[in-house]
C-alpha cells in the first residue's frame, strides 16, 4: 500500500486525475471511504482525468453514471461510476446487472462503497481508501496492482 496527504479537495482531485491517466481498460478502481471523506471528489477528479467534460454528478440515486471516452490510443471506451451507498449486498448488486458493467474490458470501473458487494470484485481491484484527518486534510491509500 502506498500512502499520501491530501491537503485540499484540489490536491485529492488532481490526485485521482493523475491516477487516472494511467488507468488501463479493463481496471476497476474501489473508493473506500466514510460518509463525506472524499470519495466523491476523487471521482470528478478520476472523470476528469479521463476527458469527461460537463457535469459529473455523484450517482448516489441512479446508482451508475456512465461516461463516454475518446481515449483511441489506450482503447479506453467508457467510464462506469459506480455508487453502492444504496445496494445492500452482491446479490442485489446482480440482479440490477452489476456484472455487466465489471466484465467490460473497454472500460475503467470506479465504485463507492465496494464493501456491498466485497465478494464479487476482481482480484486486481485497486483498492482506494480516503480517511479524513482533518477538515480539508485527507490521507488516501492505495495498492497500484
Amino acid at each position: 500500500m502506498k500512502t499520501i496527504i491530501s491537503n485540499s479537495e484540489d490536491e485529492t482531485a488532481k490526485f485521482a486525475a493523475d491516477i487516472a491517466k494511467f488507468a488501463k481498460p479493463g481496471t476497476l478502481f474501489a473508493l473506500h471511504g466514510s460518509l463525506g471523506a472524499g470519495k466523491s471528489v476523487f471521482s470528478r477528479g478520476f472523470a476528469r482525468g479521463l476527458g469527461v467534460t460537463g457535469s459529473i454528478p455523484s450517482p448516489t440515486f441512479t446508482i451508475v453514471q456512465e461516461y463516454k471516452i475518446d481515449r483511441r490510443k489506450q482503447k479506453i471506451k467508457r467510464l462506469y461510476h459506480m455508487d453502492l451507498y444504496r445496494i445492500p449486498d452482491s446479490n442485489n448488486a446482480l440482479a440490477f446487472g452489476i456484472d455487466e458493467y465489471l466484465d467490460d474490458c473497454d472500460a475503467i470501473k470506479l465504485i463507492e462503497w465496494p464493501e456491498r458487494i466485497e465478494e464479487i470484485l476482481p482480484s486486481d481491484t485497486v483498492h482506494i481508501t480516503i480517511s479524513h484527518l482533518e477538515e480539508e486534510k485527507r490521507e488516501i491509500k492505495y495498492n497500484d496492482n
